[in-house]
């Protein structure tokens, strides 16, 4: 068979190349987008179709133990949502947080090609990369969590930030990560000690290491900049959920002067009110700052009506929801490093608060100036499946179908918030953008969400249909690293060989003499089994080369 395809045609929307739609042809060889192929090239002719680079999830929740704990609390989920087996494919099970299998199948189903996993603590990374070469298909790559490491937070409050640095790049390397993630830093250590504490501003120090989230904000952003990672520090703000946290998002932002952050859905961080009362919508104060704010990028993390799985490293925000299923919710402790909260949930649209969330993300999607810099999410599972993303993005490309569903929710929640006064509809070279082009470039990914020469051959095409839910939610062919996967809306292969996306900044090596001591006191783990080696990836990882940021190259 040949390893070379042709599409000839298309309708190419390619942003990052400044092509909106224009008709052409793109010419894949050895898994890259390259100028021509040969005559004996696979010819697809798309004709009268939409061909986009692969899509890019920059933040959901896929893999390593916490998605096994909600798995184990779903199976009736399971039961009823099973994927089979076909010669092509594996079986698998479905639902709000489904198997390996499925997950991988279900996301090239969309036309997604890569997805990054958005909080690993460190002690599970293993188990995270080992469900990554189990996930077919999608490329994917973990951000590990940090904001909550004692002995980070330790250095900081001792003012050690050299030490810091060089221990951060440490992690990053021993854990094969590709960026780091702060969750309601400073606020999982007291809560742990005493239920009833947590952070609630980032200037409050915390009970537990007696520094502020300001504090340990900053030192990652400043060591995150001076590393050089092609992704800032991915931060998950504190106060996430509570009424009036949207001058704790602006807050935690200003913190970054003008460096680099990213602000994970930002949906949950956008609330007007006061504590203890019903949120109002803060989209248009929180968009104000972004738009104006070019070295901020976040992902919306937009709420979606149906079933979800809350899923995070912000335990004491589980802790306070429990009530919701007092039958189905877990909260873990990961030694040093972080917690974990799960609890089943479902978002219903006659609920004030459910259907004002719903509203906000997509106020904040409409009051964006700048597609590239505010990506799609639904903070999969949280605010809902990645299965709802063809929905979401007829949600922003037809402004009738928005406005009819407005109607089909809570209305106090409606008159309240000034989605109905945005009558902005998203073109299909946006919805590349915040799909594809978007979330690449805020990863610094140069190879992917783009159709240029020397790309990955991550490509998909749809057909054009006026219904956009129906059309993101079928792509006629599906192309993984050269390789045709979907033909006609089926499976025509399968695709095993994809990669784990990591960094590996220098560090000094005496920074092992400072950490050890504090595993030989506090870990259940020896120092000496905790690094992951990079035999151990099987030589299928990819490294980020952080100090020659334009290249990217295989182990």
């Amino acid at each position: 068979m040949s390893n070379e395809i042709r599409i000839i045609n298309g309708i190419v929307f390619d942003p990052t190349n400044n092509i909106e739609g224009k008709v052409g042809d793109i010419c894949m060889k050895d898994g890259k987008i390259v100028a021509k192929v040969s005559k004996s090239a696979k010819v697809i002719d798309a004709k009268g179709m939409a061909v986009m680079p692969g899509g890019v999830d920059i933040h959901c929740h896929i893999t390593g133990p916490k998605v096994n704990l909600a798995r184990k609390l779903m199976p009736e989920d399971h039961r009823l949502d099973p994927h089979f087996k076909t010669p092509n494919t594996q079986s698998g099970s479905g639902g709000i947080v489904p198997s390996t299998f499925a997950t991988g199948y279900r996301y090239a189903t969309l036309g997604y090609t890569t997805a990054m996993e958005a909080a690993v603590p460190p002690l599970t990374a293993r188990h995270a990369l080992e469900e990554m070469y189990d996930t077919p298909i999608i490329d994917n790559g973990f951000y590990v969590l940090l904001g909550n490491n004692l002995f980070l937070q330790s250095l900081i409050a001792e003012g050690r930030y050299a030490e810091f640095k060089e221990a951060v790049a440490w992690w990053l390397n021993a854990t094969k990560a590709y960026t780091v993630k702060l969750v309601n830093p400073g606020g999982d250590e007291p809560w742990k000690g005493h239920k009833n504490l947590n952070v609630k501003d980032i200037d409050e120090d915390s009970k537990a290491t007696d520094i502020a989230p300001r504090k340990v904000i900053e030192a990652f952003i400043d060591a995150v900049h001076e590393l050089g990672l092609p992704h800032p520090p991915h931060i998950h703000c504190n106060n996430l959920g509570h009424s009036g946290n949207f001058d704790t998002t602006i807050e935690s932002m200003k913190t970054a002067g003008d460096r680099r952050l990213h602000v994970a859905h930002i949906q949950f961080n956008s609330y007007a009110g006061e504590l203890g009362k019903p949120p109002k919508s803060a989209s248009r104060e929180i968009t104000d700052y972004v738009n104006s704010h070019e070295n901020i990028t976040c992902d919306v993390g937009q709420v979606m009506f149906g079933k979800a799985m809350f899923m995070t490293a912000d335990a004491p925000l589980t802790y306070l929801l429990r009530g919701y299923k007092k039958e189905k919710w877990v909260n873990a402790d990961t030694e040093c490093e972080s917690g974990c909260g799960i609890l089943p949930f479902d978002y219903q649209g006659m609920i004030y608060t459910h259907a004002l969330q719903w509203a906000i993300g997509l106020e904040i999607f409409l009051l964006s100036k700048d597609p590239w810099r505010i990506v799609l999410s639904t903070d999969h599972p949280n605010g809902g499946s990645f299965a709802n993303y063809p929905l979401v993005i007829k949600l922003l490309m037809d402004y009738e179908f928005r406005k009819q569903a407005m109607k089909s929710v809570n209305q106090k929640a409606m008159n309240s918030t000034i989605l109905g006064e945005l009558k902005r509809e998203y073109t299909l070279n946006e919805i590349c953008i915040v799909t594809r082009a978007g979330p690449a470039k805020c990863l610094g990914l140069k190879n992917k969400g783009h159709l240029g020469i020397g790309a990955d051959a991550d490509v998909t095409i749809y057909d054009m249909l006026d219904d956009k839910e129906e059309m993101f939610n079928a792509p006629r062919y599906v192309i993984k690293a050269g390789m045709l996967l979907i033909e006609n809306h089926e499976f025509v292969s399968d695709y095993t060989d994809k990669k784990v996306l990591r960094v590996a900044p220098d560090f000094d090596e005496s920074i092992e003499d400072v950490i050890k001591p504090f595993f030989d006191d506090f870990y259940s783990i020896s120092f000496r089994n905790y690094k992951i080696d990079d035999d151990y990836l099987h030589g299928q990882g990819l490294v980020i080369d952080t100090h020659k940021k334009n290249s990217i190259y295989e182990n």
